[in-house]
Parts: C-alpha cells; sequence; structure tokens
C-alpha cells in the first residue's frame, strides 16, 4: 500500500505541473467564464503542492542551506516576472504594484511564516530552536534592504511624491543586488555552518539520517517540474486576477489588497515547506525560508522594477505611508528580540502571528 500511494505522489506531481502550464497557453491574455476560473484555481492550488514536493526533493539533495536557497529564488524571480508584467498592464493604477507586493511579501514572510512555524515548532517539541548568527545575519540584510527601498524614499525630496530619483533609485537597486550577493556568499560558502539546523544542544546538524537522498537524475528531474510548477503558480495567479481585483473592488476594499492576495498565492510554496520543517524540528530551515524569500523578494525586485521603468510610462511609487512604516519598525524590533536567544516559545510565534494579524486588518481597513 504505502508503495502504491509513494507511486500516485511522484504521478500526480508530474501531471500537475505540466497540465499547469498547458492550462496557461491555452487561457493566457484571454477573458474566461466561471467554470474555467474555478478549474484554473484548482490547479493553481495543486500546482503549489507539486512545487513544495519538487523543493523538497531538490533541497533533500543539495541538503542545507542551498536547499531553501533554490526555492526562494525561483519563487522570487517568478515573482518579479509577475510584478512587472502587471505593471506594464495596468498604467497609472498600478505605481504602488510593487510597493504593496514587496512589503506583502515581507509582513506575510517575517511575521506570518516565522510566526506559525515558530508556534508549531514550539508547541510540537517544546521549544523551536535555531541558530541565532545566520538568523540575525538574515534578519539585518533583510531590514537594511527594506529601509533603504521602501522607507528612505517617502523622506528623500528630489521628485515630489514617496518616489526616487533615477539616480537615486539606481543606487537603491544597485545597493539591493550588492547585499544580496554578499548574503548568499555568506549563507553558502564562508560561514554555511551558520545556516544549517542544530539540535537541542546546539550541535549543527550537517545530513539528515531519515532517508537516503534521492539520485542525481531524480534531483534535475524534480528541479525542471520545480520551474514548471512555480511558472503555473504564477501565471495561472495572473490569470485570476483580475476577478481577484473585480471581487475586491465590489467588496470596497483597498486596491493594496490584491497585492497582498498575489503576494500570499506566489508565497504559499514556501510557506508550506517551512512549515513541513518547523513539525520535523528543523527550525533554522524554516527561518531559511522565510527571511532568504524576504530577502530575495525585495534584492531582485527593486532591481527589476529599476531596469523595467526604464520603458514603463506610469510613476514608481516605492515609499510607504506612516502606518505601514510603524509595522516595519516595530517587525524589526520584535524580529531581533526573537532571534537574539536562538530559542522560541509560543508566545514568541504568537507575537509575530498578532503582528501579521494586524497588518492583514490595516490592509482591509486602512
Amino acid at each position: 500500500m504505502i508503495t502504491r500511494l509513494r507511486s500516485l505522489t511522484r504521478q500526480w506531481t508530474i501531471l500537475v505541473p505540466v497540465l499547469a502550464v498547458v492550462l496557461l497557453v491555452f487561457t493566457w491574455g484571454r477573458g474566461m467564464p466561471g467554470a474555467v476560473v474555478a478549474l484554473m484555481t484548482v490547479v493553481l492550488a495543486g500546482a503549489v503542492l507539486a512545487a513544495v514536493h519538487h523543493a523538497e526533493v531538490v533541497a533533500h539533495r543539495v541538503g542545507e542551506p542551498f536547499g531553501s536557497l533554490v526555492l526562494a529564488i525561483a519563487v522570487t524571480i517568478i515573482e518579479v516576472a509577475l510584478i512587472v508584467t502587471l505593471m506594464a498592464d495596468g498604467g497609472n493604477k498600478s505605481a504602488t504594484l510593487a510597493r504593496d507586493t514587496v512589503f506583502a511579501a515581507v509582513m506575510i514572510t517575517c511575521n506570518g511564516v516565522v510566526g506559525i512555524c515558530l508556534l508549531v515548532a514550539s508547541l510540537r517539541h517544546g521549544t523551536a530552536v535555531f541558530n541565532p548568527e545566520g538568523t540575525g545575519a538574515a534578519l539585518a540584510t533583510v531590514a537594511t534592504l527594506a529601509t533603504l527601498s521602501l522607507v528612505l524614499p517617502t523622506f528623500t525630496t528630489s521628485k515630489p511624491g514617496p518616489e526616487f530619483s533615477t539616480i537615486q533609485l539606481t543606487f537603491a537597486a544597485l545597493s539591493s543586488l550588492i547585499l544580496y550577493g554578499l548574503f548568499v556568499a555568506t549563507q553558502t560558502v564562508r560561514h554555511r555552518d551558520y545556516f544549517l539546523p542544530i539540535t537541542r544542544q546546539g550541535e549543527v546538524i550537517t545530513a539528515e539520517d531519515h532517508a537516503r537522498p534521492p539520485s542525481a537524475r531524480t534531483a534535475w528531474t524534480s528541479l525542471g517540474l520545480l520551474g514548471l510548477a512555480l511558472i503555473g503558480v504564477v501565471g495561472l495567479a495572473k490569470g485570476v486576477s483580475p476577478t481577484i481585483e473585480s471581487g475586491v473592488a465590489a467588496a470596497g476594499l483597498h486596491q493594496a489588497v490584491v497585492g497582498v492576495i498575489i503576494a500570499l498565492l506566489v508565497l504559499l510554496p514556501e510557506t508550506i515547506a517551512a512549515l513541513r520543517s518547523a513539525r520535523r524540528d528543523r527550525v533554522q530551515t524554516s527561518l531559511n525560508l522565510a527571511l532568504g524569500s524576504a530577502m530575495a523578494s525585495i534584492g531582485l525586485t527593486i532591481p527589476a522594477v529599476a531596469l523595467a521603468s526604464v520603458w514603463l510610462s506610469g510613476p514608481l511609487v516605492l515609499g510607504l505611508g506612516a502606518t505601514h512604516m510603524l509595522l516595519l519598525a516595530l517587525t524589526v524590533v520584535v524580529s531581533s528580540l526573537t532571534v537574539v536567544p536562538g530559542r522560541a516559545t509560543p508566545l514568541q510565534g504568537g507575537v509575530h502571528l498578532v503582528l501579521f494579524a494586524a497588518y492583514l486588518e490595516l490592509a482591509i481597513n486602512p
């Protein structure tokens, strides 16, 4: 029976990414009736689950922290493509889309994903343990990138409104790329052990003992199917986004809610993967996924939209309002206090989830 279930799992995780891409080809750029939108939503959910499966296969083959890095970069590249595409189609009304989506990604990962993972791990294992050196370095990079890219535009005076001038935007883009590159080098080369899971005695776990790593051929196949699944996720998310936008407008909600929903859809694979790691008491892997996603979202999106602004006609508004800046500052302070001890209780998880709930509530009722 177990062998049969594994066979069925392999089959659907291969078929669903292909089906998602085929459905994307036939629906791209077309107005779809409600039944087709419902089908797209079901396939979208299946593609998310398939992406998680293939990401875990790749992660098991290459080991940590490379595995979480693969998923973070893959999802963020597709997220960037989605943002730029929507900005090109939306005109002036999409001027804040990049800001809203990136900030949503930061709040989802740093509060939503971190909070639920800490809560699950601490409830299941007593306390959640992780490496404060690596997690602290990741948090410092996220805080710096967020401040340079999302806070400073509100206070600059070269252009009216919360916008960067061309020189300022170029500086922010280059700084984002340099910081992200330095972090990746630190995570994967010079101080790789800072980002590996640890035992409750503080010993680094360099290898998983519960299963043999997949073969190179299986890992490469999963990497390709991961790419297909992510393309399907983001493409189908774009396909259902007009329905989302219509629903948001009909409900009388703020336009920023669209960015929140898009970020939730795109980050769902990483959220599921992080939650599974937390259940296995691999909290460091969960934090690598969460903070790495936030970092990649800023570090790759800002340079991409800076480049895209050369041909995009509308304004590019990056500066946050006072309410969101306050939430960002509180997130950085609370996250710092969470990271310093290297272990967390359900209280820390609950605090992060309350901050995430406050962000969602203020997005709906600004």
